[in-house]
């Protein structure tokens, strides 16, 4: 975000946030000495979440701000390279340069990216600002589909709506919502069209405090969006904590209430006045509470780079070295239960007591009607499989074997990429591993025995994919076997 911007709105003064600073939970909790993780990224991934901060392709080229970021965290989200005016500074004239460093920089060390952001009333481009009404809504929509259409298949996430609330919990007075109040349905519509593959976040500050305003405006929203089916994955709290926005008593209650209608949460944009240990510890602390938390971001890698750096938000100083928030944050990750077959965050659905028959089947969605499919009748280990329409192809044909394991063409298994929430579900050689076992159940749940987490899909559009997830009781985790 622009800096001005950004400094003038977080020096509201947010009464109703500024409660006693209280842990959250339980409170910071001793690092667990069989997950002891040495940095933040390896620490969160141990629970299945990721750590992540904010890149800007401009110090690219400082290797001190580029070692410390390759070494901590699991994600990235471009600060401003993926804004309307970096991606569309002309109308139907596209730039993807600057984001697509960052997102080349991101791969090449192991690292997923959020896309940042799609549509917002800041940091929009001059001709858009210019544009109003049915104009402006068919430029929004556009801008959507060729954006997503460039980064199709290759982000983990996508901000569609950035700030569209008041603080009163009323729709932000924009030239957006002066298009109709659907427009945030409308953005995440066309983004879903675009890419059934990514998943569709609505992001915001100022919503940590589950009784203030504006929180229980998004959270409405989200809930009729959830009750209509208007696809949206998950909500990002920048969890900005200032002066006037300390952390709140209630902020896992936020962030579980929240997860509580089916989406994911994370907090997307974290950093703290001085660094306050205990809100640091904190905020870390809440997420690792709530199994749909799914990571943290930091707003920056250094005080230096920070928006806020007279206030010395950040985990790691002007110099590169860690401050003590740091160990706050890397303990709280640490005592997350770790992802390993002895310790799943969920328990597994009891198997069915019969396996259903030899022979091929297709694996059928309950919610969505579609099949589980291999892409372009694809062979190659690490495909990764998708919902599509049911066929009868030899791709959408599965055997569930004695073994406990579903085959395609005879050689190939369905095997999970990893063992935590949100692990690639593809085909692989079959080798007997226990990432390669499932369990289908008797209430339509199929089980990876070795995660015991089920199969998942966030969407019902063709093209979407298959993951691991913490077993929900949700429709998205129901499928059957059809001969």
């Amino acid at each position: 975000m622009k800096q001005m911007t950004r400094r003038d709105r977080y020096r509201l003064a947010l009464t109703s946030a500024a409660s006693a600073l209280v842990l959250v939970g339980a409170g910071i909790v001793a690092t667990n000495a069989n997950a002891a993780a040495t940095t933040l990224g390896a620490a969160a991934a141990q629970s299945g979440r990721y750590f992540g901060t904010a890149i800007a392709a401009g110090r690219l080229g400082d290797s001190a701000y580029t070692t410390i970021a390759a070494r901590e965290f699991n994600m990235v989200t471009p600060e401003n390279e993926m804004k309307p005016d970096a991606t569309e500074p002309q109308q139907n004239q596209f730039n993807f340069t600057a984001g697509d460093q960052i997102y080349n920089w991101a791969t090449s060390h192991g690292m997923r990216v959020r896309g940042h952001t799609l549509a917002w009333h800041s940091q929009q481009p001059g001709w858009m600002q210019s544009l109003s009404g049915t104009a402006l809504r068919n430029a929004m929509i556009n801008h959507i589909q060729k954006v997503m259409a460039h980064y199709q298949g290759k982000l983990a996430y996508w901000d569609v709506v950035n700030e569209a609330f008041n603080e009163d919990g009323s729709r932000r007075q924009s030239n957006l919502q002066g298009t109709g109040n659907d427009w945030i349905e409308v953005a995440f519509r066309t983004a879903r069209a675009a890419d059934p593959s990514t998943k569709l976040c609505y992001n915001d500050y100022n919503i940590e405090n589950w009784s203030y305003a504006k929180t229980q405006g998004v959270y409405n929203m989200v809930k009729d969006f959830k009750s209509r089916g208007v696809p949206i994955d998950c909500v990002g709290l920048q969890t900005h904590f200032t002066g006037g926005s300390s952390l709140p008593s209630n902020f896992q209650t936020t962030l579980s209430s929240f997860a509580a209608l089916g989406v994911d949460v994370a907090l997307t944009e974290a950093d703290v006045t001085n660094a306050s240990t205990t809100q640091y510890g904190g905020l870390t602390q809440a997420c690792v509470n709530v199994p749909r938390c799914v990571g943290i971001t930091v707003w920056g890698v250094r005080d230096s780079d920070s928006w806020r750096s007279s206030e010395s938000p950040l985990l790691f100083d002007g110099s590169g070295n860690k401050k003590a928030a740091y160990t706050s944050v890397l303990n709280a990750l640490n005592s997350a239960p770790p992802t390993t077959p002895s310790t799943p965050i969920t328990a597994s659905p009891t198997p069915s007591s019969t396996p259903p028959a030899g022979g091929s089947a297709r694996i059928v969605g309950s919610q969505s009607g579609r099949c589980i499919d291999v892409p372009n009748v694809s062979h190659n280990n690490g495909t990764r499989v998708q919902l599509y329409d049911c066929h009868g192809q030899s791709n959408q044909s599965w055997t569930y074997t004695a073994s406990k394991q579903l085959t395609v063409y005879g050689n190939m298994c369905l095997d999970a990429a990893g063992s935590g929430n949100g692990a690639a579900i593809q085909i692989y050689s079959c080798n007997g591993q226990t990432n390669q076992q499932w369990n289908v159940n008797s209430n339509g749940t199929i089980t990876g025995v070795q995660s015991g987490r089920c199969l998942d899909v966030w969407s019902t559009a063709n093209g979407a994919q298959i993951q691991l997830y913490s077993c929900s009781g949700q429709a998205n985790q129901q499928f059957k076997l059809v001969s």
